[in-house]
């Protein structure tokens, strides 16, 4: 099985998991549940399939964060509500909308077919090592399909998350630095990277002297092509950690499995 299947599932599964972190239903959820603003909802929620974890762990998990953002939600969250409130809330916004995202795609025998065979990937998933994917696929499972699908989603997403972080580790690598060496080949990105990572001017300004020390971009922050080939190995090494579970049910499940979530992505997509 070819690597670059990871890249294609990914490609489909990542809108079935990512709207809960978008969708307007956020806000009345976290809200009612003790939480305090968007970022303090962010990272409660995806923290909470790990417990009650310290401000350390969260920051430790999420990596390409300031600290700074991270010590705006913990450990206040932790006091103001708990875990358990918080992964209701969740299953609350998903349940909500997805309902309102997929119409009558929610009844579909496409998306029945899709979450169990996301299940099943999801479960086959090694998560040795990636303690956001371990989390996330010790929880109880949820019945209604669409529930699932996102259950599922949301174990295959952290497990290649996770293994995405060990290669940018292993590529030499930290969170600012991460950032922007994908700003600099992707200009479009540097507006996120400036705006929704928390990070100060002069932090990035740091950032990017390193990556300049390193051959990586010019004195402008533009990738050379060293920097081009470094993220491309970091993108082929994540594909490679991510193929397990998919390895595991096998190319005609895999296949099968793309190709049924595909539209319901696109769905998501669009709406």
């Amino acid at each position: 099985m070819d690597n670059s299947i990871a890249a294609d599932l990914h490609k489909v599964i990542e809108p079935c998991h990512s709207f809960v972190y978008f969708a307007p239903e956020t806000q009345d959820a976290y809200a009612e549940a003790g939480l305090k603003g968007q970022w303090m909802g962010y990272f409660a929620s995806r923290a909470a399939a790990m417990g009650a974890v310290t401000r350390p762990v969260v920051q430790a998990t999420f990596y390409n964060f300031a600290p700074v953002m991270v010590d705006r939600a913990f450990p206040d969250a932790w006091t103001l509500s708990t875990p358990e409130r918080v992964l209701d809330a969740r299953y609350s916004v998903v349940d909500q909308a997805l309902r309102r995202l997929l119409g009558d795609m929610i009844d579909s025998d496409d998306l029945r077919e899709a979450a169990e065979l996301a299940r099943t990937a999801a479960l086959a998933a090694d998560c040795a090592g990636r303690p956001l994917a371990a989390a996330h696929q010790g929880l109880e499972w949820l019945d209604a399909p669409h529930m699932v699908l996102w259950q599922a989603g949301s174990v295959l997403r952290e497990h290649r998350g996770d293994g995405h972080l060990a290669a940018l580790l292993r590529a030499g690598l930290d969170g600012r630095e991460a950032l922007l060496s994908v700003a600099a080949i992707k200009p479009s990105y540097r507006d996120f990277v400036t705006n929704f990572r928390g990070y100060t001017p002069e932090e990035l300004a740091q950032a990017q002297a390193s990556l300049q020390a390193r051959g990586l971009v010019d004195a402008e922050g533009n990738g050379t092509a060293a920097c081009v080939e470094l993220r491309q190995a970091i993108e082929d090494d994540t594909n490679r950690m991510a193929l397990q579970p998919y390895r595991a049910i096998g190319q005609e499940k895999t296949e099968r499995l793309i190709d049924a979530v595909a539209p319901i992505a696109a769905a998501i997509k669009g709406a």
